[in-house]
């Protein structure tokens, strides 16, 4: 069955994160790679909520990286870039009647300025802050799922990172994996797909129509 609505991952499914990092980091890759992925240890292992820019300077530190880094990667953070397709497969996923939600690992602050790259306006959008807790801790896909007003059965997650792969699925919710990135999978990945653009989306709802505009109009048709 087709989904109520959708969750996605805000800084590597729909945003371009990854070279704001790399950019921070003086464009040493492998620099910025080990500092985004001991970052991402840390938000896994966090427990409740600690400060998104405390943990961004702790990995920098971490990973061998000066202080310049993560100063560079907040000031510049309004220059982080949607995927090329972002906008356009939101707007039909918009048009198509799906709800659209998103939960991010980072402050409110930061959070609502990187949704705003987006250029579509969401259903629902949550933080790590608002959450009390880092993906992919259960909480954090809870309280989007009850803004959204669904049940995890009735909503498909849109992951980016591989965390979330494995968090959204043990939360309930069926899962695809835009993985523009290519990040290794890790142990009890389950996703209904994996590609490298965000249209795996759209190709996963082509297998599960109908969609909810036509389900609400062929119950309507039903009940003439």
């Amino acid at each position: 069955m087709a989904p109520q609505a959708i969750v996605f991952d805000l800084l590597t499914a729909l945003l371009d994160s990854w070279s704001l990092w790399a950019e921070a980091a003086n464009n040493d890759h492998q620099a910025s790679y080990r500092w985004r992925t001991r970052y991402l240890e840390l938000t896994f292992g966090c427990g409740t909520y600690r400060p998104y820019e405390t943990l961004v300077y702790e990995s920098a530190k971490d990973a061998g990286l000066p202080d310049s880094a993560p100063k560079a990667l907040i000031e510049n953070w309004d220059q982080m870039r949607p995927w090329p397709e972002t906008k356009e497969v939101l707007l039909q996923l918009k048009e198509s009647g799906y709800r659209l939600g998103v939960v991010t690992n980072c402050s409110v602050e930061l959070g609502r300025r990187a949704v705003a790259l987006c250029g579509v306006e969401f259903d629902a959008f949550v933080t790590a802050e608002e959450a009390g807790f880092y993906k992919p801790h259960p909480k954090a896909y809870g309280t989007i799922l009850s803004a959204l007003g669904v049940e995890p059965k009735d909503a498909l997650f849109v992951a980016g990172s591989n965390g979330d792969v494995v968090g959204a699925a043990s939360a309930g919710m069926d899962v695809v994996w835009h993985n523009q990135i290519g990040l290794p999978r890790l142990p009890g990945s389950k996703s209904r797909l994996e590609g490298r653009s965000l249209h795996v989306v759209l190709d996963h709802l082509r297998q599960a129509e109908p969609t909810p505009r036509s389900r609400a109009s062929s119950q309507s048709s039903s009940r003439l």
